[in-house]
């Protein structure tokens, strides 16, 4: 059983277990929370507190995930006492001593990172604001100060927002939670970038992946595992057009749930692996679902649920229900919703898949003849003011009173004041303008006639914290005509040149 304690104003969890004693401190903060401008910050924050712990020789992790962040241990009581008690000890004086040292550390990390196929999907479905940050490299790093960080430890890393969990017979003797008194902070409002679903975008690798979110409840939990079953029988057994076949479900702290699938191809079989993926979704949309495949996922989930560490392992998804307060059910309950769930509940959550879904094709293929609309890669709107034609090409720069917007190659594209998430400056007036909806236009101004006071009169109208400095670039890299044209669907190229500056000194950050 799981036990309900308070440590020094910390809800705690106890459960026993048959291994080494693992304890994680969890707190309602991560990615979703933060903006693009500033994005970067939990995960530093994490990073300063692990620092001063230096080579500890015992397991130690900590991780920064979109509504929460966790600081993980494996090891003896006395250890995990010590190891807990310096983390909330280095969270209420953090040191900043290492600040620009873990700054770089972050970006190495970033730079070095392979890309996983679904990285881009939230900022495809959320824009770039809240759950859709992920997708973006930590652009505001560079200008995060020491009395930014202590603002959002006094906000985020308090006894209020916190709970710890344990898997061991007690709470380790000497362990002190000195952290400071707070609020529960909320799970952030997820937005959207779709204007209409199902949607469909074309991605940059050879996988097609399906994202939905639906509402967080039992059966839809079993429907991931008969997706799965459904995808590696028909692509990979009986077609063999696939080796990867998976399918997840992961709730999202807001009474919803994130379903993800994914096929892989070769490039000759893309075509194939695509129309069997849809093919797969329409059989069970209809309500074509084999029993049998239910019975194996439920009588799969109840002998994990039968294990004799099954509360041990349960204490990380009871800790997420605390802090994002959603309802945590016992193993008994779980075990009898398992029981409940009919094939008629699969096909309600599989017309609730397709109707909010949306797809991931591989480059040069389309979905909208299986009734997918296009996700947005243009605005519907431009802004009214000052043309200014590029030096060479048939584009049109239009700076407004309300915002810029590029019409031509990839157009149009508008980018609101108002609606600015983020602009990048560079010192030789680059501009890159990112908007909440994730449309982005870059702005060289080499390639266009511009009044003297253009950029600096646009960029009083942005406002000052999503403004952010970057570092000089060398000017074999700055467009001039007869380059390539630099109005287009941005994503690729700004994370290969985020990659290019990532490990560099940020130089001067400020706003």
């Amino acid at each position: 059983m799981i036990q309900q304690l308070d440590v020094d104003g910390v809800p705690t969890l106890l459960a026993p277990t048959s291994g080494p004693m693992r304890a994680g401190l969890t707190f309602r903060v991560g990615t979703a929370d933060e903006t693009l401008a500033g994005s970067g910050i939990t995960h530093l924050l994490e990073h300063l507190a692990l620092a001063p712990l230096g080579l500890a020789g015992y397991h130690v992790n900590g991780a920064t995930a979109p509504v929460l962040t966790t600081f993980r241990m494996q090891g003896s009581e006395r250890d995990v006492a010590a190891f807990l008690t310096a983390v909330c000890a280095n969270l209420t004086d953090l040191p900043t001593g290492r600040l620009e040292v873990e700054k770089d550390i972050l970006r190495t990390e970033y730079s070095s990172r392979g890309g996983a196929a679904v990285d881009d999907i939230p900022l495809w479905r959320h824009g770039a604001r809240d759950f859709g940050l992920t997708s973006y490299p930590e652009w505001g790093l560079g200008a995060i100060t020491a009395e930014d960080l202590r603002q959002w430890a006094a906000r985020w890393f308090t006894r209020e927002n916190a709970v710890l969990w344990i898997a061991g017979a007690t709470v380790p003797a000497g362990l002190r939670l000195t952290l400071p008194t707070g609020v529960r902070q909320p799970v952030p409002a997820a937005s959207s970038a779709l204007p209409q679903t199902p949607a469909y975008f074309v991605g940059g690798s050879r996988v097609v992946v399906l994202d939905a979110v639906l509402r967080r409840r039992t059966a839809t939990s079993v429907f991931a595992g008969v997706l799965e079953r459904e995808l590696f029988r028909s692509l990979r057994q009986e077609a063999g057009l696939s080796y990867q076949t998976t399918a997840a479900y992961e709730p999202r702290g807001d009474g919803h749930a994130t379903l993800r699938a994914l096929a892989d191809a070769l490039p000759e079989k893309q075509d194939a692996v695509l129309g069997g993926f849809v093919d797969t979704l329409a059989k069970l949309r209809v309500g074509r679902i084999e029993p049998a495949d239910l019975d194996a996922v439920v009588a799969q989930r109840q002998d994990l649920l039968l294990s004799a560490d099954v509360h041990t392992a349960l204490l990380p998804s009871y800790a997420f229900d605390v802090l994002t307060g959603e309802p945590t059910l016992t193993v008994d309950e779980q075990r009898a919703e398992l029981k409940s769930v009919t094939t008629d509940d699969l096909h309600e959550v599989a017309r609730e898949v397709v109707s909010g879904a949306l797809l991931m094709v591989p480059q040069g293929h389309r979905a909208d003849w299986a009734g997918f609309a296009e996700a947005p890669t243009r605005s519907v709107e431009t802004v009214s003011g000052t043309a200014y034609r590029e030096k060479e090409g048939t584009g049109e720069l239009r700076v407004g009173a309300d915002g810029v917007s590029w019409l031509g190659q990839g157009g149009p594209l508008t980018v609101p004041y108002a609606d600015c998430a983020l602009m990048l400056a560079w010192p030789d007036g680059a501009r890159l303008f990112v908007g909440h909806d994730g449309i982005s236009l870059r702005l060289e101004p080499t390639m266009f006639d511009l009044p003297a006071g253009t950029i600096p009169t646009i960029d009083a109208r942005i406002p000052a914290d999503r403004q952010v400095a970057m570092p000089a670039r060398d000017p074999e890299h700055i467009p001039q005509p007869r380059s390539v044209p630099m109005a287009r669907r941005w994503w690729e190229r700004v994370k290969r040149a985020w990659l290019s500056f990532s490990v560099m000194v940020a130089g001067d950050t400020s706003r």
